[in-house]
């Protein structure tokens, strides 16, 4: 018998691989993915004068792989999913900062020097947090990349809004603020927002967890349980798993 059933909602290159871990280990499973990534076409970067690259995100990694050969250059990463893709991608020197933007100022405070040539951030055309503000004021020049977009999902699926209709859905994973906020909506626009009271909502970060519980401008979503992961990565997130066989442990 499945244990709890689980909704991911990160982009589908994401989710896939952390769904099957998931199933595995004895969940159910579905996939939602709630922004659908958009890659841009350009030149390739140029990263002759850049001392490191700054990744904020595993996309981030994957367009600039779509965009040019070149791995020469250190890779300060956001997270160890972002750093994992970054090693996989064939990044030889890579050192992830294991946490959010501050985290990843403050490894780049460490690691480098402003002096030493400029930084180059690769992101979407949505920033999450003010990577290049914060490292400004010490000294450091920062150039970014804008290599795709993420487009928000512009609907609920039927499977997902019948999990959710027949109260078979038990959580949904929350990696960012924006996906949180597009569930949020399409749960909203298909007439469905009284059945989270049963769902509980995993959350990344604090900031994840408020653009969970928002719904509109004065109201919150009622979920049954809205929790955060002690610390910003997926590993962390996932400690707040059930045992999928019904225990009391987690995974």
């Amino acid at each position: 018998m499945a244990g709890p059933h689980l909704l991911v909602t990160r982009p589908a290159e994401d989710s896939e691989p952390l769904a099957g871990r998931l199933r595995a280990l004895g969940f159910a499973v579905s996939v939602e993915p709630m922004l659908e990534i958009r890659w841009l076409d350009g030149p390739e970067p140029d990263v002759e004068n850049v001392q490191a690259l700054l990744f904020t995100s595993a996309n981030g990694v994957r367009g600039y792989t779509r965009r040019t050969s070149r791995r020469d250059r250190p890779v300060y990463a956001v997270g160890d999913a972002t750093a994992t893709a970054a090693r996989e991608a064939g990044f030889a020197r890579v050192e992830s900062a294991s946490g959010d933007v501050y985290a990843l100022a403050a490894l780049v405070r460490a690691r480098c020097t402003a002096t030493a040539g400029p930084l180059l951030h690769v992101a979407g055309t949505k920033l999450a947090g003010d990577l290049a503000g914060m490292l400004a004021e010490d000294g450091f020049s920062i150039l970014r990349e804008t290599l795709y977009d993420a487009v928000p999902t512009e609907r609920l699926s039927d499977g997902t809004a019948e999990a959710l209709r027949t109260g078979t859905l038990d959580a949904v994973l929350f990696f960012s603020p924006r996906t949180a906020r597009s569930f949020v909506r399409l749960v909203a626009e298909a007439g469905l927002i009284d059945r989270c009271r049963t769902v509980d909502a995993l959350c990344l970060s604090p900031a994840v967890a408020e653009a969970a519980r928002a719904y509109g401008e004065l109201g919150v979503t009622p979920w049954h349980n809205v929790r955060v992961a002690p610390r910003p990565e997926q590993e962390s997130l996932l400690g707040l798993l059930p045992d999928p066989s019904g225990g009391t442990g987690r995974v």
